[in-house]
């Protein structure tokens, strides 16, 4: 139960804190009312699910590429899946990610804007109304940043919207489109991706 819980409170962490991104910083399609994709809640059914078993095209690498960016930008393809880190000599580390579900996927280009080791979460209110009323479930007002949290081990902040890069303790997520917009990565993957990563650095979104 507490793992089906963890699951649920990462898909909803994950996604809903992207609403409120200004017009002019991003273009994404959304709906006037909540709607949750197959791997939302309230059908998670994570804990009767078999061990997940990673891919190389899940897994991070280190990859050619040639891009025409500077070394330290962030590119994030919502089709593919894929975050990519710029580096020097046309390479680029490549990480499996989890995006935004249909109707919720955006693109754009913006900054990092703040980081965070264990960010602490907090739910809207809506989000917390909106639980309650239609799932019966209650969220936390905050929950400290730790190994329980649905943020994971560490937050990229994007500008100053409320969407993020972040970890997730829901890792069946990875390679999915289950978020309301925020890109999520595996908790070792989002460590690697912070410690190579410094504020300022641009992120660019496609398709």
């Amino acid at each position: 139960m507490r793992y089906s819980l963890l699951v649920a409170a990462s898909a909803i962490a994950g996604g809903l804190l992207a609403f409120g991104a200004p017009a002019q910083a991003f273009h994404y399609n959304s709906h006037d009312s909540f709607a949750f994709g197959s791997d939302d809640p309230p059908a998670y059914g994570a804990q009767n699910r078999p061990a997940r078993r990673y891919s190389k095209a899940t897994m991070r690498q280190t990859i050619s590429f040639r891009s025409g960016y500077r070394p330290g930008t962030i590119l994030i393809s919502t089709s593919q899946r894929k975050l990519r880190l710029v580096l020097p000599g046309n390479r680029a580390i490549e990480y499996g990610v989890g995006v935004g579900r249909p109707g919720f996927q955006w693109t754009g280009s913006h900054k990092v804007s703040r980081k965070a080791e264990w960010p602490t979460w907090r739910p809207p209110a809506e989000m917390r109304v909106r639980e309650r009323r239609l799932y019966g479930r209650t969220l936390p007002v905050v929950m400290p940043g730790g190994p329980q949290n649905p943020l994971g081990a560490r937050a990229l902040y994007i500008g100053n919207t409320l969407y993020r890069i972040h970890g997730t303790n829901a890792a069946e997520t990875i390679g999915k489109a289950v978020s309301s917009g925020c890109i999520r990565m595996l908790n070792a993957d989002v460590m690697d991706l912070y410690s190579r990563v410094k504020v300022g650095a641009r992120v660019i979104v496609t398709m």
